[in-house]
């Protein structure tokens, strides 16, 4: 179901709230929705909407506030929680359809596309990923709108919250650009969902120099630096493991060379 976009930006209600009622709420409404994915095989829009007013703060992160749990706020990050009762209640064998009409359902959505940008779930593939962020840049207008709490951080706008999160993935697809924020997301986005297995590895290479480079915590330093050692672990992963990193989003990459660096420790 397409959701019609709207000038005036607004969310769900669950997701306003104290955490604990936002919890209940939307642990609720993903049991209401996986009755009516079984009944219907579609998701409709929450029927209680509130105006997300222009300055509002979204809260994109758990703990990023320090008052978080004794005011009342917009809790976008506990939408996570809807996922756990979508699976409790649809069947197993279900479950991957009902997945993917419901992630189609979130991306019509600009709540949705907001979520699934700053908190993606695996796979994240290229050609996923590259539908999430172009569902984001439809609703680019008016999610400029709220401010967002990210990383025991504020960012004023959308711009800055998207160069915090996609800086390193944006320049591994295009290296390089001048453009502004909005633009390079878009040509990423572009580069993502027509890519070969040959463009995803390069992306991927340009972008973990630059994530060795930053995180300390890695102790093969050099060898996870080796051009030669990169090219030749990626191309042994397995072909769904390759997916998920494909997409150059540099928290899956880290993940992926965190685990080559505890192997390396190993031997």
């Amino acid at each position: 179901m397409t959701v019609p976009h709207s000038p005036v930006l607004e969310f769900p209600a669950m997701l306003h709230g104290l955490t604990g009622t936002v919890l209940r709420n939307v642990r609720a409404k993903g049991q209401g929705w996986a009755r009516e994915y079984l009944k219907t095989s579609v998701f409709t829009q929450p029927q209680r909407m509130l105006q997300v007013p222009p300055g509002e703060l979204l809260e994109m992160q758990s703990g990023v506030l320090f008052d978080n749990k004794s005011h009342p706020r917009w809790r976008v990050h506990l939408f996570a929680e809807v996922f756990m009762s979508l699976n409790d209640g649809v069947p197993k064998e279900e479950r991957p359809r009902m997945e993917k009409a419901f992630e189609s359902f979130c991306l019509s959505t600009p709540w949705g596309a907001l979520f699934h940008a700053v908190s993606p779930l695996p796979p994240r593939s290229a050609e996923r990923m590259a539908r999430r962020l172009a569902a984001l840049l439809r609703f680019w207008d008016v999610l400029q709108g709220p401010r967002y709490a990210f990383w025991f951080d504020r960012k004023d706008t959308l711009e800055e919250l998207m160069e915090d999160i996609y800086r390193e993935t944006m320049e591994a697809w295009c290296p390089g650009s001048s453009a502004s924020v909005r633009e390079h997301l878009a040509l990423t986005v572009e580069r993502m969902a027509h890519a070969t297995r040959e463009d995803c590895m390069e992306a991927v290479l340009r972008v973990m120099p630059a994530l060795v480079g930053v995180d300390t915590g890695f102790k093969h330093r050099e060898v996870l630096g080796d051009p030669g050692f990169l090219r030749e672990r990626l191309a042994a992963l397995r072909p769904e493991d390759f997916e998920d990193v494909s997409s150059a989003y540099k928290y899956t990459v880290s993940m992926r060379l965190a685990a080559w660096d505890r192997e390396l420790g190993r031997h």
